[in-house]
């Protein structure tokens, strides 16, 4: 099979194409022949030499989803058949024209739906589901403050909240993703670098101040969080592009009883992943049916392009997800 190689650390020129022979798979395990593998920053990490990849997955071979079919399924697999139409994640190995993977980490491709938008969704869509519910506690009528939720995980989470009936209060720093971000259906989209956005989102979220926010930032979003949150508000940490260190005015934990909680997915037990997925499978695929919610699909390249896609995913100018198309037409 072809993939694509993290020959050693340093900038998207370290990525090559090569070929290698194809996985082993278990016996609870099924082949994807992938057809469509997103970019995710762990990957930039993980290509950097900062992010390994958890033990048993691929270390040289990026890529956390896939969306392909079935070619073989593992003389333990009942409920799947080859031929089946499938998405999922994984530790790591999504950037290769075939991938094995535990059965119970597949979801189906929701009908209507083509490879390049079925490799967006799984891993923006069950981190954000894990955050927001499993993490989060979201509830209908509460308030949602998204950090960079032009982001795939960002405009997932915006998009899983409003079909919940929570109000969604967005922000992103460039005009041209706000624009967009109301194109999705958001009302309150806001610059978190305008002077008055703490008062802005005050007003967004009356009478009780937010409720969750979904951190994808860190350090230099924390007290623009601390400030917005109302009593028993709660912060849920997956992203660290703005900085790991950040002072922390205890006196507000306290007088709010607030709840700071960090979360990762990647390197979870594997029957955790199942759950999880077992679990937003049922809440998700319903909405990606009715039209509820949808992939965003920004830009796709080949996957002999996934230098080019790094670089561009490194310029920060992507809105939704970045995919490469893996071998076939998509």
């Amino acid at each position: 099979m072809k993939a694509v190689v993290i020959t050693r650390p340093g900038p998207p020129e370290v990525l090559e194409l090569r070929d290698l022979p194809e996985p082993r798979c278990g016996p609870e395990q099924v082949r994807i022949r992938v057809r469509a593998a997103a970019l995710n920053r762990a990957d930039l990490l993980q290509r950097r030499g900062f992010y390994p990849a958890p033990a048993g997955s691929p270390q040289e071979i990026p890529g956390l989803e896939f969306a392909g079919e079935i070619v073989t399924l593992g003389e333990q697999v009942q409920d799947l058949r080859e031929g089946d139409r499938v998405m999922g994640i994984l530790g790591g190995g999504g950037y290769a024209e075939t991938v094995c993977v535990d059965a119970g980490l597949c979801a189906a491709v929701p009908p209507g739906l083509d490879w390049l938008q079925a490799g967006a969704i799984p891993e923006a869509f069950i981190t954000a589901y894990d955050a927001l519910y499993r993490q989060g506690e979201l509830q209908p009528g509460e308030t949602l403050l998204v950090q960079a939720a032009a982001s795939g995980v960002g405009s997932a989470a915006a998009q899983l909240a409003l079909a919940g009936d929570v109000t969604v209060i967005a922000l992103s720093r460039s005009d041209e993703k706000r624009r967009r971000l109301r194109a999705l259906g958001l009302t309150h989209v806001l610059d978190p670098a305008d002077a008055g956005i703490c008062e802005a989102i005050r007003e967004a979220a009356a009478p009780d101040g937010v409720d969750l926010a979904l951190d994808l930032v860190g350090a230099t979003a924390l007290p623009l969080e601390l400030e917005t949150l109302g009593l028993d508000g709660r912060i849920v940490l997956i992203g660290l592009l703005g900085g790991t260190r950040a002072e922390l005015d205890l006196s507000l934990l306290l007088r709010k009883r607030l709840r700071l909680r960090g979360s990762t997915l990647r390197g979870r037990p594997i029957p955790d992943k199942i759950q999880l997925t077992k679990e937003w499978a049922q809440h998700s695929l319903p909405l990606f049916d009715d039209g509820s919610i949808s992939p965003i699909v920004d830009r796709s390249y080949p996957l002999e392009a996934a230098a080019e896609a790094h670089s561009y995913m490194e310029s920060n100018r992507s809105f939704g997800k970045i995919v490469l198309s893996v071998g076939h037409d998509s």
